[in-house]
């Protein structure tokens, strides 16, 4: 993300859960169900000796990628504990396949922060343009970025064509990840672009200097992120022009710089913008590349809900040029969204804003390709906040709302309902003429001191060495593992 340089009721949840339980399934009965026309294959990863008796369908390995090569749609990777310090690669010809740790704290794959490849960095698990691939029950930590803005930096990637705009592949799958860095130049934590139909579920990510958890390049992401806890990042989560059926929910964004930041961006990821309206693959393309909201009573499906946002207040975390220019301290960021719904999340004790949303002109100072991102269609509800705005400033508090600056001035249609506040809000009373009892809202103004307002927390983050020491971040305490890593896995030594 890059800054400046009343009938209708939310939609409930589509059957994503169900499509991915399914998908899920589907995957399992391929596996299992393969020994009609061959064996179920497993393959091993150990750093112990190979036992000298191995069922036919199982093959043993020193390395991760060895195991890998071999796999066809089907095949597990089981991973015996221990430190690996491998980048791990899974292409086209490899989808369908799981690569799973027996222990999600002892399974390792650890860059060691050694000075990647100038051009490409280093990434930890790469998977490019492979469908269907689940990545579970293991800890990658420490590959890195040659440099703070520099290439890589990912330490599991599901990436579908990065660069491309267009959609390369689809199911990505990942339970009981954890991802981390204690230096300066790790980017992303768990990643996942130009993919569709995937899913997160009991996550970990710290110490990246862009985001813990990224979802990007997906128009109708069709995806559920679950049981995250993101801390200690830029950005807790990040999603550049990410829209459609999209949730994220019970999960924890604390002590990152800044907690939650769905965004338009341009170029970024594209197609822009991010739109959170339901189903976006039936919608017509405007001539005019952005959305125009009519309504307050519309479908929103990117929803985040029940979390807990606090204390993302880390301005000690590294940070990329592009994270940097995000204004900091605000539980959760709108810049430039279209048709979001924020709903029923405990947002505390974040040093400027509890939301901030705001028109974005991208790129900024405005040139020859930039759009006027505007803040539209956005609904903020049942909300509980508490303890935001501490650091003081003319629109600190627990919402301020921007629009009519740029652009067409049409930020319009966002509304607010039901919200428990404990702190300022900007506009004023703002569930009244911004209230969802209307079916309309206007503008929310703010005019050039609201403008003023974001340089001075974009300047504070880019100038963040100034006012603190900037450092990389411990590595995390042991985290859930999966209780039973042979759920599913064709019999084998290890799940006999």
């Amino acid at each position: 993300m890059q800054f400046m340089r009343s009938a209708f009721k939310s939609a409930p949840r589509p059957q994503l859960a169900a499509v991915m339980v399914l998908a899920v399934v589907g995957l399992a009965a391929t596996a299992t169900g393969a020994a009609a026309f061959m064996p179920g294959q497993v393959e091993i990863v150990t750093q112990g000796a190979f036992p000298t008796e191995v069922p036919s369908n199982t093959h043993y390995f020193h390395k991760i990628q060895e195991a890998v090569n071999v796999t066809k749609k089907g095949a597990w990777v089981l991973i015996e504990p221990g430190v690996y310090e491998e980048e791990v690669k899974v292409t086209k010809e490899h989808s369908g396949i799981w690569i799973r740790g027996m222990n999600r704290n002892t399974v390792v794959l650890n860059g060691e922060h050694i000075t990647p490849n100038p051009t490409t960095g280093a990434n930890g698990i790469e998977i490019i343009k492979a469908s269907n691939v689940s990545v579970e029950n293991l800890t990658v930590a420490n590959f890195n970025r040659p440099e703070l803005n520099g290439p890589g930096g990912n330490e599991i990637w599901w990436n579908g064509g990065a660069d491309s705009k267009k959609i390369g592949s689809h199911g990505w799958w990942g339970r009981y990840l954890t991802a981390y860095d204690t230096g300066l130049n790790g980017g992303y934590g768990i990643f996942t672009n130009n993919e569709i139909e995937g899913g997160w579920e009991n996550i970990y990510a710290s110490g990246f200097n862009d985001s813990g958890i990224y979802l990007g390049a997906c128009k109708e992401c069709q995806a559920d992120i679950t049981n995250a806890t993101m801390e200690n990042n830029a950005l807790g989560y990040s999603g550049s022009n990410s829209g459609g059926s999209l949730w994220i929910e019970n999960s924890i964004f604390r002590h990152n710089t800044t907690g939650i930041a769905p965004n338009s961006e341009n170029p970024g990821d594209g197609p822009p913008p991010q739109n959170g309206e339901c189903n976006q693959l039936n919608k017509p393309e405007p001539k005019h590349k952005l959305p125009k909201i009519e309504t307050t009573e519309i479908a929103r499906c990117t929803i985040f809900r029940h979390n807990l946002i606090t204390e993302n207040n880390n301005l000690a975390v590294p940070a990329n040029n592009s994270a940097k220019a995000a204004p900091w301290g605000a539980g959760i960021e709108l810049p430039g969204t279209y048709g979001d719904l924020v709903e029923e999340n405990t947002i505390t004790d974040n040093p400027n804003n509890g939301v901030l949303a705001f028109e974005y002109p991208n790129p900024y100072p405005p040139q020859s390709d930039t759009i006027d991102f505007q803040l539209s269609g956005n609904k903020i509800a049942d909300n509980t906040f508490s303890g935001n705005g501490y650091k003081g400033g003319a629109f600190a508090g627990d919402v301020a709302m921007e629009g009519g600056i740029f652009g067409t001035a049409q930020s319009v249609n966002n509304c607010l309902t039901g919200n428990s506040f404990a702190d300022a809000t900007y506009p004023a009373s703002i569930e009244g003429e911004w209230g969802c009892q209307n079916k309309t809202t206007p503008n929310a103004g703010g005019g050039f001191p609201f403008l003023e307002y974001l340089l001075t927390l974009q300047g504070e983050s880019e100038n963040r060495e100034s006012l603190v020491e900037v450092k990389g971040q411990p590595a995390p305490p042991s985290q859930p593992t999966m209780p039973n890593p042979c759920s599913e896995v064709p019999r084998n030594p290890l799940c006999p």
